[in-house]
C-alpha cells in the first residue's frame, strides 16, 4: 500500500456532558484529567433550554483533544473497554467513528467514589491521511481530491487492521 494513503489517528476528543454547572462538572473534570492525564476545557451551552433549565453559554460539559501517541494509547483502551466490537453505524461517511463509555468505573486503576458518582463519556475519533494539510494552510489552500478522501470502508479496515477490532 502507498505510504501515502495509509490512514492515521489525527485526534481524538473525550467528552462528559454534565448538564449543569457547579460541583458535579468540577468532579467530572478531576475525573477526566486523571484518565487521560491532560487538562480539559468547559464545553458552554449553545442554547438555553427552560425546561432543564440550562443558559446559553453556561458551562454544561467538558472535553480533552488529544493527539499523536497519547490518542493512539487512549484508543486502545477504550475499545478494550468496549471489546473491541463497533458497529458499522458509528462510522461516518468521512471515516470518522464514535464510541461511547457508560461508567469511568471500567478504565484500570478506577474505582467508584460516592462522593463523584458514576459520569459516561464520549469518545470521537478523527482519522486522517497524509496530506489533508492542503485544507487547513494559510497559503495555496485546496480542497481533498475524491480519489484521496478518506472512506468508510477505509475507516473499517484501518481500526480492523491496527487495533484487530471486530466491526459488527
Amino acid at each position: 500500500m502507498n505510504p501515502a494513503r495509509k490512514p492515521s489517528i489525527d485526534k481524538i476528543t473525550v467528552h462528559i456532558g454534565v448538564g449543569e454547572s457547579g460541583e458535579r462538572l468540577s468532579s467530572a473534570e478531576k475525573l477526566l484529567q486523571t484518565i487521560v492525564k491532560q487538562k480539559t476545557v468547559r464545553a458552554n451551552a449553545k442554547k438555553t433550554i427552560p425546561t432543564f433549565s440550562i443558559k446559553k453559554k453556561e458551562p454544561i460539559g467538558c472535553k480533552v483533544t488529544l493527539r499523536g501517541n497519547r490518542a493512539a494509547e487512549f484508543l486502545r483502551t477504550a475499545l478494550k473497554i468496549n471489546e473491541n466490537k463497533i458497529n458499522a453505524s458509528q462510522f461516518d461517511k468521512d471515516g470518522n467513528f464514535s464510541l461511547g463509555i457508560e461508567e469511568h468505573t471500567d478504565f484500570p486503576g478506577m474505582k467508584y467514589d460516592p462522593s463523584i458518582g458514576i459520569f459516561g463519556m464520549d469518545v470521537n475519533v478523527a482519522l486522517k491521511r497524509s496530506g489533508y494539510r492542503i485544507l487547513r494552510r494559510k497559503i495555496a489552500k485546496h480542497k481533498i481530491p475524491q480519489n484521496h478522501r478518506l472512506t468508510k470502508e477505509d475507516a473499517i479496515s484501518f481500526v480492523k487492521e491496527k487495533y484487530s477490532v471486530e466491526v459488527v
